[in-house]
């Protein structure tokens, strides 16, 4: 159901309520601070580059690079898109949230009917440039779009399928990453990048239980089917999987270098979970997933540190 704009902003909030600063609240409500995720469509990139051209040779590679940020911004409209109607849909709850009361929609800054016009423009926007670049991307992208519909209208309050579809949804990034240069991904990092998105959401619920405590429900009812030993068993279960999944990965995967170098790359993504967890569990800092990885500074080191690795480890192999 679409919420009507009640919303009754300040005076000072209607002195500015001209152009650029409808913009500004605009851009803060398509959340660019989650555009980050959308990064997994490099992936496909990396690991081609490493395999299949010299990095010396910029005329092999540059345009794979072009269509894979065509494609990340792709993902980051659509994304932000479903933000907009996100908001829209969770107008009431979110206006007693801690946090998101102070989002553009909730708060009054932004009307109703420009998020709905602007959610529209980047929906249709965002799925024609995917198909205009590759037909299997477009068809990506907008299974992707058709399923956050459905996730914000239903399927987030349906236990632990909330969790799944938050996984697909970084699996299809995977896949679109592939899509857009036209080259094949192994299984396997399918298979890590479900069970990190799985991750990430598990212990995602786990600091909203914590920071909301009894009036979780209130803030989302889904909440209300969760517990936090449930997820800390959950997530002992899937990080087991993950940290199993990628070193099978590692040294399993087509196209690696055979004498499983790539292994050397484990200890990046054991000590990411583990900053994660501490931040998690110690930090009280997991509600918003896309914060930490943006200002932990060793956790953005330890990103940094495995495209790093993994680009020498192909470019060797490949030399």
């Amino acid at each position: 159901m679409a919420a009507t704009d009640t919303t009754s902003p300040s005076a000072d909030q209607v002195r500015r309520s001209g152009v650029l600063p409808q913009l500004r609240y605009l851009l803060k409500a398509m959340r660019p601070r989650q555009w980050p995720k959308a990064g997994i469509v490099f992936l496909a990139f990396i690991f081609s580059v490493g395999q299949e051209y010299h990095i010396d040779d910029p005329d092999s590679w540059i345009p794979l690079l072009l269509r894979s940020i065509v494609a990340f911004v792709c993902f980051c409209m659509v994304s932000s898109a479903d933000y907009l109607v996100n908001d829209i849909s969770d107008i009431e709850s979110d206006r007693v949230h801690p946090t998101k009361r102070n989002r553009p929609i909730p708060a009054g800054l932004l009307p109703v009917s420009t998020a709905w016009v602007a959610s529209g423009a980047l929906f249709v926007a965002g799925n024609a440039i995917a198909f205009a670049l590759d037909w299997r991307l477009g068809l990506v992208i907008l299974s992707y779009s058709v399923m956050m519909i459905a996730y914000t209208y239903s399927l987030k309050h349906i236990v632990i399928i909330d969790l799944f579809v938050i996984a697909a949804g970084f699996v299809m990034r995977a896949m679109a990453g592939a899509f857009a240069i036209d080259v094949p991904i192994s299984p396997w990092l399918y298979v890590v990048a479900a069970l990190g998105a799985l991750f990430l959401g598990i212990n995602k619920r786990r600091a909203e239980l914590e920071l909301l405590e009894s009036g979780a429900k209130s803030h989302r009812k889904i909440l209300d089917d969760y517990t936090i030993p449930m997820l800390d068993q959950m997530n002992s279960i899937v990080t087991g999987a993950l940290l199993i999944a990628y070193g099978l990965y590692t040294f399993t995967a087509e196209g690696l270098p055979t004498n499983h170098s790539m292994m050397l790359t484990i200890p990046f993504v054991l000590y990411g979970i583990f900053r994660y967890m501490y931040l998690v569990n110690v930090k009280k800092e997991g509600g918003a997933p896309e914060e930490v990885l943006l200002k932990d500074v060793p956790i953005m080191l330890t990103a940094i540190g495995w495209v790093v690795a993994a680009g020498i480890i192909l470019g060797v192999a490949r030399e």
